[in-house]
């Protein structure tokens, strides 16, 4: 192919997550806690010292003198408990769905999801100014069978409504052994009314990528996520692509949630020249911008027709490589706007069994776009509707066709 540059190298990438962790201590002293954090204690726990502790403290004591639980088998509250409860309030001020404090249960759950060892639905979740939307259904998850669709709203689960859950929340009860059934309500775009849609659980096995040779040749890569193995097997795509003859293709990153940025950083580095810039990173006022660059694979000349299928569905990694692709000139975008997940999380150990997602920063697209603002919009910005689906007709990639055969 005269677009493949002879002299190109398949480099494979290791990405390796290290993660800080530090101790909280909590003491109380004698019989009634201290209701003024002195100056010098706040200096020696970071705090400013101006912050008054005072309400906390004399609400913590109002709870230990005077509740009473509403019923006399209601579980005893342990202190520690209340603990947890209290830095959950502190993380949930921020109003920001995605930093999350994680107590010992939940802390677990969300490391079998980083490990991609869990029974449920598979689909990606986000509690939203009240609502529980839906970002993406995993490729042939039971939630795909089952219709679920990007942007639904799920404003009951078995019957209970969502509207106080939190992400984590909605997750523990939608998830259950393989084999048992979950019913969700649904909220849909084009719907004049609620629906239930019943699904029954099982072993969800996160898909990654798959291929295929379409008329005209046009050469078709789908990713469905951005997983540590990711970056390799988009390498294997793009050497069958080669070898299969065709010259033009497509990558299909619709209903793709994201995942490692190392993944996507990667991929966009067989596109673009070295020191291309592929994403920034804006942490605010608190340091300086950090840039992430193209590692040079760039095995593909400006010849080379290529066009990228997003939709609402497609989040964080996904919006950051196509919208790298789209601005340094190397691919057109097909389908529907973003879902616009541009903040970047770090998990902190708080204690050995808790943890802290914390957002810390922003992305931003090599022009200095927030993807978090508005999400990434295509240039060909084509609907694919429910009726479509029903009648397995795919208006987008039609339209990634049409565009490729000209």
């Amino acid at each position: 192919m005269d677009f493949l540059r002879k002299h190109a190298a398949l480099l494979l990438l290791i990405f390796l997550i290290a993660v800080g962790s530090y101790n909280l201590g909590f003491n109380k002293g004698g019989e009634e806690v201290s209701t003024v954090v002195s100056n010098l204690e706040n200096e020696a726990v970071g705090q400013p010292e101006a912050l008054d502790f005072s309400p906390f403290w004399k609400a913590w004591n109002l709870i230990n003198e005077k509740y009473v639980p509403a019923s006399t088998t209601a579980e005893k509250v342990s202190d520690q408990k209340k603990v947890w409860g209290a830095i959950e309030g502190l993380a949930g001020s921020l109003g920001d769905p995605y930093t999350v404090f994680f107590p010992p249960v939940e802390a677990e759950l969300f490391e079998s999801d980083i490990r991609g060892n869990f029974e449920g639905v598979g689909m990606e979740i986000l509690a939203q100014e009240g609502v529980i939307i839906v970002i993406a259904p995993l490729k042939n998850s039971p939630a795909e069978k089952a219709g679920i669709l990007a942007g639904d709203k799920v404003i009951r689960i078995n019957g209970e409504p969502t509207s106080s859950l939190s992400t984590e929340e909605a997750v523990q009860l939608i998830r259950g052994p393989r084999g048992t059934q979950v019913t969700l309500t649904v909220f849909r775009e084009g719907k004049s009314e609620p629906f239930e849609i019943a699904i029954e659980r099982a072993v969800i096995d996160i898909p990654i990528i798959a291929t295929s040779s379409l008329p005209g040749d046009i050469f078709d890569i789908e990713l469905y996520s951005f997983s540590a193995n990711s970056p390799n097997l988009f390498r294997i795509a793009l050497r069958e692509f080669i070898l299969s003859g065709n010259d033009k293709l497509i990558l299909d990153m619709r209903g793709n949630p994201g995942g490692y940025l190392e993944a996507a950083i990667d991929m966009a580095s067989w596109f673009l020249p070295a020191s291309r810039v592929v994403v920034r990173e804006d942490f605010g006022n608190s340091r300086e911008e950090k840039v992430y660059r193209s590692r040079g694979y760039d095995i593909f000349t400006d010849e080379l027709e290529f066009v990228i299928l997003v939709d609402k569905g497609s989040a964080s990694a996904s919006e950051i490589l196509a919208g790298a692709l789209r601005e340094h000139g190397r691919a057109v975008l097909v389908g529907e706007t973003t879902f616009g997940k541009g903040s970047v999380q770090e998990l902190v150990d708080i204690t050995p069994e808790t943890s802290l997602k914390l957002t810390v920063a922003r992305w931003l697209t090599p022009n200095g776009i927030s993807i978090s603002e508005k999400g990434i919009e295509p240039d060909y910005i084509v609907k694919y509707t429910p009726a479509d689906r029903a009648a397995d007709h795919d208006p987008q990639l039609e339209k990634a066709i049409e565009i490729l055969s000209k």
